[in-house]
């Protein structure tokens, strides 16, 4: 098939950029429906004039609906364009770019997606499923312990594990960390029972909270509730995590202005585990923690770094400095596309 495409392409390269673009147009419309035409338009960088000779043609064709609200795909609209995202993908020669981005960050492997998950909270769901799809193929049978971290970005893909990961599987969901004292929503505990939820498996929460004095550790790590969790997590067969934007984590934590200025000075452009980072990787400031730190990684036979969008591209480079080299990364092209931009490959 690749073969035909590259022969297709050798005599008619028009032929197959119109066929990605008008998968594009479609794929946009199924992210952000219904949908008006300008809106589209501008999301697509094309004109209202261009787009609706493409779109009154899906409609023709049966693959588009409008209504007041906007447009819509239709039942056999969304089909095609699950049919055709795998074909997409080697026209991108999405696996090429994936091969590189792994290469360039040291880490075994990267699943990139299509699109900017900080323009649409779809390409979100599209992470969570290739989450789901990499745990189906990764979990053995029987009992595994899955650590998770907490964050918007965890929160978002935890709605789209499927309960068929349960199957013939005993699946354990532990938080890696202790909560962050934020939104209840995107606290670690919170994700952990989410996940579990949707994927049919248990789950244990840390009721501990993340950012404690080290005078006050101590006497928590003797407590057996705590203890007993703590064991769990540091037995974990899988870590799923997020890497946040140092300014942003700072905010989130509500860190005195004072510490948010040192941040600043030295640098800083990346957080995870509770490790503030450097462009280089170096850890510039440290959070008093009960749980999991980036140390512990190197132990641990999975590792799942979820994480996207141009802003983002920066912190996961720094990250990805230290993180172990089993680490899976799964990303959008917005932030690949960024990564790759600078390394002239």
């Amino acid at each position: 098939m690749d073969n035909d495409l590259k022969l297709i392409e050798s005599i008619a390269p028009d032929f197959l950029q119109t066929v990605q673009w008008r998968y594009r147009i479609l794929q946009r419309i199924s992210w952000m429906q219904p949908v008006g035409r300008r809106i589209l338009a501008a999301d697509l960088k094309t004109t209202e004039r261009t787009l609706r000779r493409e779109t009154d043609l899906f409609r023709n064709s049966g693959l588009l609906e409008s209504s007041k609200s906007g447009m819509s795909l239709t039942p056999k609209g969304l089909e095609l364009v699950q049919q055709l995202s795998g074909l997409m993908n080697r026209l991108h020669d999405a696996n090429v770019v994936s091969e590189q981005l792994a290469s360039v960050l040291g880490i075994s492997r990267v699943i990139i997606v299509p699109g900017n998950s900080e323009h649409h909270h779809s390409i979100l769901d599209l992470m969570g499923q290739q989450l789901n799809e990499l745990l189906a193929a990764i979990l053995p049978g029987g009992r595994s312990i899955i650590a998770v971290m907490g964050g918007t970005t965890m929160a978002s893909v935890s709605e789209s594990l499927s309960v068929n990961l349960s199957h013939e599987r005993n699946l354990l969901f532990v938080p890696a960390r202790g909560g962050l004292g934020e939104t209840m929503a995107i606290q670690a505990n919170t994700v952990c029972a989410e996940m579990a939820t949707h994927s049919g498996g248990r789950y244990r929460n840390l009721y501990v909270p993340e950012d404690i004095s080290t005078k006050s550790v101590e006497p928590l790590l003797q407590e057996p509730v705590v203890k007993s969790v703590l064991d769990l997590i540091n037995h974990a067969d899988v870590v799923i995590h997020s890497i946040g934007r140092a300014k942003t984590m700072a905010n989130r934590r509500n860190m005195p202005t004072a510490e948010v200025n040192l941040l600043a000075e030295r640098q800083a452009v990346a957080e995870a585990f509770g490790d503030f980072l450097d462009a280089q990787g170096h850890v510039v400031y440290k959070v008093p923690k009960i749980g999991l730190q980036i140390s512990d990684l190197n132990d641990i036979s999975h590792v799942i770094a979820i994480a996207g969008g141009p802003q983002k591209a920066a912190a996961i480079e720094s990250y990805m400095k230290v993180a172990p080299h089993q680490t899976v990364l799964i990303t959008d092209e917005a932030a690949s596309e960024m990564i790759l931009r600078d390394k002239n490959l």
